[in-house]
């Protein structure tokens, strides 16, 4: 049987181990194009990468069938960008940018949604100033960034000035790169003006946090599901995530009917998209904090741990043109949950779990995945991609049958993973 090649950008070892347990996956060759490390950490040399792709498709003998992708940009822009000359299905490079340009996508959305928490531009230029009509608290973030990374809660003029200092230190990484793509597409004037490295402000959302997940194929948006997002106690930050989401069925309803229209607004076709949401089950109030033009890499154990297959399938039957329906709660468990153990001050990483005690805990407590983040020796502050007030130390993988069991699990593992640090070796 002849095999299908498929071009897989930033390409790792766990994902291609998810890849291939999709149905279909033996009439498949999945090919790595690029590196994780060059497309997701530090500045990000967009044209060069583009250049380099290229060159290794046109250098390969045989037929592409399709070119995919799971990270965030840069990868989100270059899909589109090396599938279009070579008439394979991805979605519009335009459309793509409506999404991740968090100032352009909030417009975007008031032309569908009447409650959006208000928004405005920074100077980073001049005397950076809340926007008109906006009182602390709020987030300040750039129009195009990661995993959080530049995001802060400011909540009075001192913490605000902090912040402006940061987000003018480091916008650079990912807002320069992100122009090159903005000169690609035709933008309307107040986009062209604000650029790719400016700073957003927002008012604070109040609620739990929620996702849905979801794809479009020839036009129609179908939802994958509704997925929770629990923070540590006080914090922002992500302690985990679990499907399938545990709030009311109306919440639920709110917001796969939003996801259909923003992500119709946004014009995207052949593409998997995800959402981020809060939601307030007091109120009923549901509010959009953030589109993403990709399926989440993290959810694909909790698909496969509930319906049975890695969300990695839509992925790769939309690269090939195909319709990638889902099925529903075929998996080994009612509920899957991808945690997030870490750590909120800076040290030096002097011991990490070994392979052994992983191995003999993953064995001893069923449906849990462990991957250690750091590597022993690393300043926590080093690492890349963490965002403004936390280190991760390991992301664990857990289904089980319901919520206090999944809960149970987390804490015996975080009990028994030995991790030491030297606290006075940081900056």
């Amino acid at each position: 049987m002849e095999k299908t090649d498929i071009f897989v950008i930033a390409l790792d070892e766990g994902n291609l181990r998810t890849l291939e347990q999709i149905p279909d996956a033996d009439r498949f060759r999945f090919h790595p194009l690029l590196g994780v490390e060059e497309t997701q950490e530090g500045e990000i040399p967009i044209e060069d990468l583009l250049d380099k792709a290229q060159r290794t498709l046109d250098a390969f003998d045989g037929r592409i069938g399709a070119i995919v992708g799971y990270w965030d940009f840069p990868v989100t822009a270059l899909v589109p960008l090396l599938c279009q000359p070579l008439g394979l299905p991805s979605t519009d490079l335009e459309a793509v940018v409506k999404c991740e340009h968090k100032y352009w996508s909030r417009l975007k959305q008031s032309e569908v949604l009447d409650d959006l928490p208000k928004f405005g531009i920074v100077d980073l230029e001049g005397e950076p100033r809340l926007p008109d009509g906006m009182d602390y608290p709020v987030w300040l973030k750039p129009v195009k960034s990661f995993s959080s990374e530049l995001a802060f809660h400011v909540h009075d003029d001192d913490e605000f000035d902090k912040a402006v200092v940061q987000i003018r230190g480091g916008v650079g990484r990912v807002g320069r790169p992100f122009e090159f793509i903005l000169d690609r597409i035709e933008l309307p004037p107040e986009i062209a003006r604000v650029g790719g490295q400016a700073c957003l402000a927002e008012e604070t959302l109040i609620g739990v946090q929620a996702a849905t997940e979801g794809y479009v194929h020839q036009g129609r948006v179908t939802l994958n599901g509704a997925l929770d997002s629990i923070n540590y106690p006080d914090t922002p930050c992500f302690l985990r995530h679990q499907y399938p989401s545990q709030l009311p069925h109306e919440i639920v309803a709110r917001m796969f009917d939003i996801s259909e229209r923003v992500i119709t607004r946004m014009g995207m076709d052949n593409s998997m998209f995800s959402i981020e949401f809060f939601c307030d089950p007091d109120s009923g109030r549901v509010s959009v904090l953030e589109i993403n033009a990709r399926h989440s890499q993290s959810h694909a154990d909790l698909f496969a741990a509930v319906d049975g297959i890695p969300n990695h399938h839509c992925m790769v039957r939309l690269g090939l043109g195909l319709d990638p329906a889902l099925p529903r709660g075929e998996g080994p468990y009612e509920i899957a949950s991808k945690w997030y153990y870490r750590r909120f001050s800076d040290a030096l990483v002097t011991r990490i779990p070994t392979e052994d005690e992983i191995d003999r805990l993953q064995r001893e407590i069923p449906g849990v995945t462990i991957e250690v983040v750091p590597a022993e020796g690393t300043r926590l502050s080093d690492m890349p991609a963490q965002d403004s007030y936390s280190y991760e130390l390991a992301d664990l993988f857990i289904g089980a049958d319901s919520e206090a069991e999944m809960t149970r699990k987390f804490d015996r593992c975080v009990e028994s993973l030995h991790f030491e640090f030297d606290e006075t070796q940081t900056r």
